[in-house]
């Protein structure tokens, strides 16, 4: 196990988290890890991404290894907001923000760790596998750079996704998919209080049907939600129409299937009832994937860490990240933790030991040849 350099780990984590990178913004961070990437010796393509999803460009980025493997390695560019003008504050070990802001550990703590541990490697002049980078904008957003990653650039047959939180060592093996629904109903206005009888109320009918449906957690596989309700504009009119934004995950995909089908179900039903009409957009944001433990992968993985001193472990998540992409394009992915904690708060943290035993797991994990 090299004798990671912290100080440099630590001071380019600081580099990167001052970029500003809020999801959509992402061309400054882009625009510099390609240059740094390509000063490690990596051969770095920018792959344009359409406008409306980012300013910036994916990357991908490869260092030919003289161990006879392949290894693809992922991490997004942006933050979630409030992430602009990071002012990072060190104490005790534990990296945060100054505190209104997040600290943007999401996800530019696994970018630091890949690139420190190449480093090492590279001034020990270790033999390492071929490394294949896939560093992804506007992930935040619903994995939309990973969905755009043009794959064809991936020769390896097996990736690791830096996006997860928790003690290191831990591994998601099993996430969700998720249905996302875009639902308007349509009622008819009608004075409120001159003849409220004559109108369609939207809300009465969402409020039948969400009383209707089957909501929050459903089993220990598969949950489902409405986040988002919008609707009405004065109180004299009865409400002409409203618009609800929800979704269903599952860690079973028959399960998201039906979910999903039983909630556009209640809303239609709910709709005839009332005499109104109801138009409904669903669609598939990504799959579940599950990586059983006995898989060499894993089990690699699992060695690595086990070198290192570290306890490995399996776990299923609640939440998707750019695995779950990469697993849907036929791509055996897993997602490790960096250590990331209070992520999508103001109170995100970092301790500077976990940064440190991931790149640690990093350098191990390249240069072994099983």
């Amino acid at each position: 196990m090299s004798t990671i350099n912290q100080q440099r780990l630590i001071n380019h984590f600081i580099e990167l988290i001052k970029i500003n990178s809020e999801s959509r913004n992402e061309k400054a961070i882009a625009e510099t890890l390609a240059e740094q990437l390509g000063k490690l010796g990596f051969s770095v393509h920018r792959l344009p991404v359409p406008e409306a999803i980012s300013n910036g460009f994916n990357i991908y980025a490869r260092l030919d290894g003289n161990i006879n493997d392949t290894i693809a390695i992922s991490c997004h560019m942006d933050t979630v907001n409030p992430g602009n003008d990071i002012e990072p504050i060190i104490e005790d070990g534990i990296i945060r923000s100054k505190g209104n802001t997040i600290l943007g550990g999401d996800d530019k703590s696994g970018i630091a760790a890949i690139m420190e541990a190449v480093r090492c490697i590279q001034a020990d002049n270790r033999e390492h596998k071929t490394i294949e980078l896939a560093f992804t904008v506007h992930e935040e957003g619903g994995l939309q750079g990973s969905k755009v990653f043009d794959m064809s650039y991936i020769t390896a047959n097996k990736a690791i996704v830096l996006d997860s939180g928790g003690a290191i060592g831990a591994i998601v093996t099993t996430a969700p998919g998720q249905q996302s629904l875009k639902v308007t109903i349509t009622g008819k206005p009608a004075h409120a209080g001159l003849a409220p009888e004559e109108g369609i109320n939207a809300l009465t009918v969402a409020a039948d049907a969400i009383g209707n449906m089957r909501l929050s957690r459903i089993d220990e596989e598969t949950t489902a939600n409405i986040g988002v309700v919008q609707g009405g504009q004065v109180t004299n009119i009865v409400m002409p129409s409203l618009y609800l934004a929800a979704e269903a995950r599952s860690l079973n995909n028959t399960k998201l299937e039906q979910q999903a089908a039983h909630m556009i179900e209640v809303f239609e039903q709910a709709a005839a009832k009332h005499g109104a009409s109801v138009n409904i957009e669903s669609t598939r944001s990504y799959n579940a994937y599950h990586i059983d433990d006995n898989d060499p992968h894993v089990q690699s993985i699992m060695a690595a860490f086990t070198a290192n001193g570290l306890t490995p472990f399996t776990k299923s998540t609640g939440g998707g990240s750019d695995a779950n992409v990469f697993n849907g394009n036929g791509l055996k992915t897993v997602n490790l933790s960096t250590g990331m904690s209070k992520v999508h708060t103001t109170e995100e943290f970092i301790t500077v030991d976990d940064m440190t035993k991931i790149t640690e797991f990093l350098y191990t994990f390249l240069c072994n040849s099983n």
